[in-house]
């Protein structure tokens, strides 16, 4: 029972964090719109998978693709790893991917 009540919190949190995420990547992509000479390294990162159902792996990339200046690329065949392009890559940018996205998705589908 715990499940049923906890699960519409769950789904609000992780509405409100992709809301939070895409606002902040709409921001960071038009500033390198408008300005096309700010510092800007982008990469292709591995993102180790703690999820392992499809559903959770498929709302996690999908999450990742709908936000501006990231894209999923690719599932490893063990589903261990995602691939993703990352625009304005950063030394957090794989940690901020498990600890934001992929921690909450696992909340509303363990």
């Amino acid at each position: 029972m715990k499940l049923l009540v906890n699960a519409p919190l769950a789904w609000s949190r992780l509405s409100g964090l992709f809301l939070k995420e895409l606002a902040l990547s709409v921001r960071e992509v038009t500033l390198t719109v408008l300005d096309p000479k700010r510092a800007n390294r982008s990469a292709i990162v591995a993102v180790p998978l703690g999820l392992k159902g499809d559903a959770g792996i498929t709302l996690l990339a999908n999450m990742i693709t709908l936000t501006p200046g990231t894209t999923s690329l690719h599932v490893s065949e063990d589903r261990s790893t995602l691939y993703v392009h990352v625009m304005n890559v950063s030394d957090d940018s794989v940690r901020q991917i498990k600890d934001g996205f992929e921690r909450s998705v696992k909340e509303v589908l363990p």
